[in-house]
């Protein structure tokens, strides 16, 4: 349910007549029709009238109040209901005044593939295919780093499945050690490979012990049966699991799966850091920053992530039945640990004063949030110190955003510009763009510079993005040639940006750079100004991101076939010709008699292609 007496104004009491005591969802929305909070309760009635009292508690709560114009209901059966809910729509319209964690990625796992001959690697997604899957881990590298460590203990294969069934002897991986080659007949039985399989399968539970003996029972028999070579073999795996043991810094007896969630919170800005535990053993950690509102208090932002964190993505997550946490989440707790219990199908429960090891790792959480929170905030200092700076060296209001833009190309080849953007937090990957370049005479820089401007500033900008200093990497020149562009677009603009050109020094040596103005005026800054430093920061960031832009389009144009681009070559055409002449280089040496004895190319089509490949 939802009231509007009208467009403009908003009469709580009359609102709050409207609304129910069963538990539910509210959103509240400001003059322009935007989600600024979502919120839930057990007693709607009691829950909203809170907000509207004479004296309101909180500076958050004083500043949603006041841009309330309009108030959603939605009434469900249960708290729980009313939990998940608040979740979807907090997802959904990432309120303003909400605690958010910008955390949107699939957790990548190890997946052991439910073949003949399984296979080992790192999976992302949603869980397709067939097979057996191990994790979540934190991030790919973590992934990488396993996989690697077991292809040197176990040699069972990695490699894709194409690459497996059109083998017809064994790879180099094989000849290394690091596969025992199931793809080729005679090499390894059936039996063999299951055995490492099962090792594998063992070692990604967490049972290293239980590998172990298997391995020396193994060695045992092996060497009994005067089988020496194998018994090495197992020799050189039992060596390679116990130097992994040793290397494992925090590892305990127990086998506990558990995730470890320490807080901090200082200045504004919050760092909650998690530590994956499973059967008793790091699996790896990881810092979040989510985004925080204004006085908000630890339990609400810790709230706001763990309910977020585990019902986001719940399939790709394994949620461990304990959940230790650093702060409480006061009257929620039970109402969220209930919630994850039903989504699981299993107990999880939230721990909040440990003992013993459990303590430790706690312990360990908070002091890596608080460490991370630090160099967040030590970082933060010296972008605005920075930004502070440029403001009084262009003697500027206060900058909130800047652009720089940059063309990259090779000869003239593939030609790339970027736009990247800093706010008052320092870049803002976000939204950095690429644009590539067409209809302009090779190497035409100007030509270049003047398409990226208008394709960026020719529609029309929201307010908080129009930027207040635009960068151009160039001289004046190219100055020039971009304020021509831009001119007619900022001209109908609530604020005008800056237009600076960085322009290199004759030796092209950081430090040395000149900022040149429309006015025509010149400045070089000191090289050890913090002003000079900023600049130099969002120059580079344009530099690299047009450059690494531009080398994916060459590496897309290196890769592709000169037969692409000859009319009346399909697929099916371009595969029987390398396939009659044996490949690309005999094509290219053959006469278009030769290449008109392939089955389905006419001798017409035979002179195409001698002529796309000689131009080629």
């Amino acid at each position: 349910m939802s009231y509007v007496p009208n467009e403009k104004s908003f009469d709580p009491q009359a609102f709050l007549k409207t609304v129910t005591h069963q538990p539910g969802v509210y959103r509240m929305y400001d003059a322009a029709g935007v989600v600024i909070y979502v919120g839930k309760a057990k007693d709607l009635k009691k829950r909203l009238s809170s907000y509207f009292r004479t004296n309101v508690a909180g500076e958050k709560t004083r500043a949603l109040v006041k841009n309330i114009c309009n108030v959603d209901v939605t009434v469900t059966h249960t708290e729980t209901e009313a939990l998940i809910l608040e979740h979807n729509y907090i997802k959904q319209y990432l309120p303003k005044y909400n605690v958010l964690l910008r955390d949107d990625k699939s957790y990548p796992y190890i997946l052991l593939s439910a073949s003949k001959h399984p296979r080992l690697s790192i999976h992302r997604g949603v869980k397709r295919r067939k097979g057996e899957y191990f994790g979540p881990y934190p991030d790919a590298g973590a992934v990488r780093e396993s996989l690697h460590l077991m292809q040197k203990i176990f040699p069972v294969r990695q490699c894709e499945d194409s690459v497996y069934a059109n083998r017809s002897r064994p790879c180099l991986m094989y000849q290394i050690g690091r596969c025992s080659g199931p793809c080729v007949e005679g090499l390894i039985s059936d039996e063999e490979y299951q055995q490492q399989v099962q090792l594998v399968r063992l070692f990604l539970q967490g049972k290293d012990r239980q590998v172990i003996s298997i391995m020396v029972e193994k060695m045992e028999q092996a060497s009994q049966a005067l089988e020496f070579e194998r018994a090495a073999t197992y020799r050189d795996q039992i060596q390679a699991l116990r130097r992994i043991q040793e290397q494992q810094f925090v590892s305990q007896d127990n086998e506990d799966d558990i995730d470890v969630i320490g807080i901090a919170h200082s200045n504004g800005l919050a760092c909650i850091h998690g530590l994956y535990i499973r059967q008793g053993k790091i699996l790896g950690s990881r810092s979040y920053f989510p985004k925080v509102p204004a006085d908000a208090t630890l339990t609400e932002v810790l709230t706001g992530f763990v309910t977020q964190y585990y019902f986001n993505q719940v399939e790709g997550r394994v949620i461990p039945s304990a959940i230790l946490l650093s702060e409480t989440l006061g009257d929620e707790g039970e109402t969220i640990a209930k919630a994850l219990t039903e989504m699981a199908g299993r107990n999880i429960s939230f721990k909040y004063n440990p003992r013993g090891s459990r303590a430790q790792y706690l312990k360990l959480a908070k002091t890596n949030a608080e460490t991370a929170l630090t160099s967040k905030i030590n970082h933060r200092l010296t972008i605005q110190e920075r930004f502070f700076a440029l403001q009084q060296a262009l003697n500027l209001k206060p900058i909130s955003r800047m652009e720089c833009f940059d063309i990259s190309h090779t000869m003239g080849e593939k030609t790339v510009a970027s736009c990247v953007v800093f706010n008052q937090d320092g870049p803002y990957k976000q939204e950095y763009r690429r644009y590539n370049i067409t209809g302009i005479t090779g190497g035409d820089d100007y030509a270049a510079m003047a398409q990226v401007l208008e394709r960026r500033y020719s529609k029309e900008m929201e307010l908080d993005k129009i930027p207040d200093i635009i960068f151009i990497d160039g001289g004046r020149g190219q100055l020039s040639r971009a304020y021509d562009v831009v001119k007619p677009y900022i001209a109908d603009w609530p604020k005008r940006p800056m237009l600076v050109g960085v322009a290199k020094g004759t030796t092209r040596k950081p430090g040395l750079e000149t900022l040149i103005f429309v006015t025509g005026e010149e400045i070089s800054m000191p090289s050890d100004s913090p002003a000079l430093h900023l600049i130099q920061h969002i120059r580079d960031e344009s530099h690299n991101h047009a450059i690494s832009g531009h080398r994916a389009q060459r590496a897309k144009v290196r890769k592709r076939s000169s037969l692409e681009d000859v009319e009346g070559i399909g697929p099916k055409r371009r595969q029987a010709l390398l396939k009659y002449m044996g490949g690309m280089q005999e094509l290219k040496k053959a006469s278009k008699e030769e290449i008109a004895k392939v089955p389905g190319i006419s001798p017409a089509l035979a002179e195409k292609i001698v002529d796309a490949l000689q131009h080629s």
